[in-house]
């Protein structure tokens, strides 16, 4: 593994040389107790969603509504997400009112929604049952064979991949994705079959709620610290993960990240079945041989794993098809092998053809245009490995005189004060840096935080590169298109509302063509 591979796929921020015990339980301050059995769907009545528009949220309305439960649900915004929610039977609203959930049985929110809501108050006085999220996912898994996809960079593609490979297997799962399938158009699905496929999001603990069968942990890298507060924290949640899985299930990790190989280890001596994956040789599933070919990538995969349902024997080496760019793809669709095989025993060839159909999802490496020459590309990358990885994917497929020029939204203010040194690190390979300011999200301003962090820590990362701090959205799209020239390729990177800056830099980029 080279030092760059070891930049992406191995964490180095915030994190101890060893593992220390667990002194502080990460569900304390948590604002549901996410450790009290989940009521099944069937018993939630009517159901009104606070933030119905959110990705996750609007996977689970679709759900409940292909499974027959009546669903309301309010947003701040007008997203075109609600205008297909209501063509599937919602009822839904555009800015809080305590009318909009009289009458509902039982609240399902986002961790966005403050308890100064006025619909959650007026729930409350009620005495109505308030769920988060992911509980109103896990009343859906009753009954299911639940695979849990989690991680600090690549659940959301993971996951996607797998409902795809199942699909391709000739099954038909249930899945709910934190983005939108590009083949499917959709981020949630309600199944014939009895899986169901999860992404399960670590930010706030909410992700021990599922009880899987089998579990995927795609990297344990320091994130979400205004919640864990420190590494060892976050580690320990990890574990209270993996604890949760069913009697007889599986882990799947990488073994190329320290922080999911340490969780494997302490698995293992738990007792748990543990299969991990990835290009280091300590690997059972061990990859090689990886290509890239444009926004497409070939890879070979060792199986030295179960061997379950091999018809070639255990150790025989296989070539995967990716029809997305990226080590670290390569690595997802590794863990989505070893979870369709050694977890849920289906056949090997199969589930390669399944992941050889994959085209990706929504804000994941997602191509938006060419124009003049110039190519536009939009990630969702926003914490500092995946920043690192789709950067270093991007400057792959610059080709000729052809330049990175990446603009980069900071989410939320805590992740900007403590991670601006990582994520420069992370954008420090591309020729031309914008960095725009931060994406507030659920936070409020904190003295002395801005953009300006990340664009002071690029230049220290990379002094060669151009950066600019541009704090003003609007002025973003008008910078971009002075600095572009053909050859070029544009990346807009960030989990905030910079993706709306790559449709401006291509109409402007038009108009000046015209």
């Amino acid at each position: 593994m080279t030092g760059s591979d070891r930049a992406v796929h191995e964490p180095t921020v915030h994190e101890p040389t060893v593992h220390e015990p667990t002194v502080q339980d990460p569900f304390a301050a948590a604002r549901f107790d996410y450790r009290a059995p989940t009521p099944p769907a069937e018993a939630l009545g009517r159901v009104h969603f606070l933030a119905i528009g959110g990705a996750g949220m609007s996977g689970v309305a679709r759900i409940m509504l292909a499974r027959g439960i009546e669903v309301s649900g309010t947003d701040a915004r007008p997203v075109p997400v609600l205008t297909a929610l209501a063509r599937e039977g919602a009822v839904v609203h555009v800015g809080f009112d305590r009318a909009h959930q009289a009458g509902a049985d039982t609240i399902v929110m986002s961790s966005s929604i403050r308890e100064d809501n006025v619909e959650l108050m007026a729930a409350r006085e009620r005495g109505v049952p308030v769920l988060h999220r992911a509980q109103g996912l896990a009343a859906l898994l009753h009954g299911r064979r639940t695979v849990a996809i989690a991680g600090a960079n690549g659940k959301t593609t993971t996951t996607s991949m797998l409902a795809v490979a199942l699909q391709g297997c000739g099954l038909d799962p249930s899945f709910a994705v934190g983005g939108e399938l590009a083949k499917h158009g959709t981020n949630a699905h309600s199944g014939a079959d009895d899986i169901f496929v999860v992404e399960a999001d670590e930010s706030d603990g909410s992700f021990i709620v599922y009880r899987p069968e089998v579990a995927v942990v795609t990297n344990v890298q320091a994130d979400h610290l205004d919640f864990y507060h420190t590494f060892k924290v976050l580690e320990a949640a990890y574990e209270t993960f993996v604890r949760t899985i069913r009697p007889g299930g599986l882990l799947v990790t990488c073994a190329d990240d320290a922080g999911a190989a340490r969780l494997a280890t302490r698995a293992r001596e738990d007792g748990i079945r543990v299969l991990t994956y990835g290009f280091s040789g300590s690997s059972d599933l061990q990859l090689h041989e990886y290509a890239a070919h444009g926004l497409t990538s070939t890879v070979r995969i060792a199986d030295r794993g179960l061997g379950r349902g091999r018809q070639r024997g255990v150790g025989a080496s296989d070539r995967l098809t990716l029809g997305v760019p990226g080590r670290h793809n390569a690595l997802n669709a590794a863990a989505v092998y070893a979870a369709a095989v050694h977890g849920l025993a289906q056949e090997p060839d199969r589930v390669l053809a399944g992941i050889a159909s994959f085209t990706g999802t929504r804000r994941r490496f997602e191509p938006k245009g060419t124009v003049h020459g110039i190519s536009l590309v939009d990630d969702y990358a926003h914490n500092a490995g995946k920043v690192a990885a789709v950067v270093e994917t991007a400057k792959t497929l610059v080709g000729g005189e052809g330049r990175l020029v990446v603009v980069f939204q900071p989410h939320l203010y805590s992740r900007t004060r403590d991670f601006a040194t990582e994520l420069g690190a992370g954008l420090g390979p591309a020729d031309i840096v914008l960095v725009m300011d931060v994406y507030a999200a659920r936070e409020d301003p904190m003295p002395g935080v801005s953009g300006s962090l990340v664009a002071d820590a690029v230049r220290i990362a990379n002094p060669g590169a151009e950066v600019h701090y541009v704090p003003s959205w609007s002025d973003v799209a008008g910078v971009v298109v002075g600095l572009v020239r053909g050859g070029d390729l544009v990346l807009t990177v960030g989990a905030g509302d910079v993706t709306l800056v790559g449709p401006e830099i291509l109409r402007r980029l038009r108009e000046e063509g015209s």
